[in-house]
């Protein structure tokens, strides 16, 4: 081994600590440059690893790219890291300070992930962020006491996914843009939550059912004895 050889390089680590210190880099580097111009000799080079390993590992620059996707987008930790106690405000509050802090780590991946770009109109990337959309959903229904059960109105669900898209404008406009604070940020995520949950859910009318049209009563004109 040369004495140009890195420290990072030379330490020997176990397979799953190696495996979390190539997805941290390759995270930095996907946030740092467009999906095109990162390749698995750059990742690797910035983990103090043989290409070998990364593709070891995690097979393709592709395959490496849907993994650092799934672990921006299903975040796990609120249930355990923040108290599902305390008022409404509270809770919600309490959430949006803990997503803000989770997605500031690697906020330049986040966007790239959730914006335009990235490695294109790939139909997995797309079946990843609908999954972690859903998850993010049911999770957030879940940790307000609002869980709505298989079978039930799924226009809650609908509703999360679509604060989902603001979560994700918003997260722009303060990590690329500059444009809000991480204080307005808050503000705005924690405001429109509660008035999607406190205002806007009261007033849903139940969901209507289509009616069974083989059980429906026949109404076609009624025949004579003579027809």
């Amino acid at each position: 081994m040369t004495s140009a050889t890195s420290p990072r390089s030379r330490k020997r680590l176990e397979p799953d600590t190696r495996r979390e210190q190539i997805l941290e880099c390759a995270m930095r580097l996907f946030g740092e440059r467009p999906y095109a111009e990162v390749s698995t000799t750059d990742i690797a080079q910035e983990a103090g690893v043989a290409r070998g390993l990364l593709n070891h590992y995690f097979g393709q620059k592709r395959d490496l790219y849907l993994k650092v996707v799934k672990r921006m987008l299903l975040m796990p930790g609120l249930e355990e890291r923040v108290p599902m106690t305390g008022s409404l405000r509270q809770r919600v509050e309490r959430s949006v300070e803990w997503y803000l802090d989770t997605v500031a780590t690697h906020g330049k991946m986040y966007v790239a992930v959730t914006g335009p770009g990235g490695i294109g109109a790939d139909p997995e990337v797309e079946r990843i962020i609908a999954t972690a959309d859903d998850v993010a959903a049911a999770k957030t229904l879940e940790f307000l006491g609002l869980k709505v059960e298989v079978g039930s109105d799924a226009r809650h669900r609908a509703m999360m996914r679509s604060y989902g898209g603001l979560v994700k404008a918003t997260i722009r406009e303060w990590i690329r843009g500059g444009t809000l604070s991480r204080e307005d940020a808050h503000l705005l995520l924690s405001e429109a939550l509660i008035t999607i949950v406190r205002d806007v859910f009261p007033q849903l009318q139940p969901a209507r059912t289509e009616p069974d049209e083989s059980k429906a009563p026949r109404t076609g004109p009624k025949r004579t004895k003579d027809e």
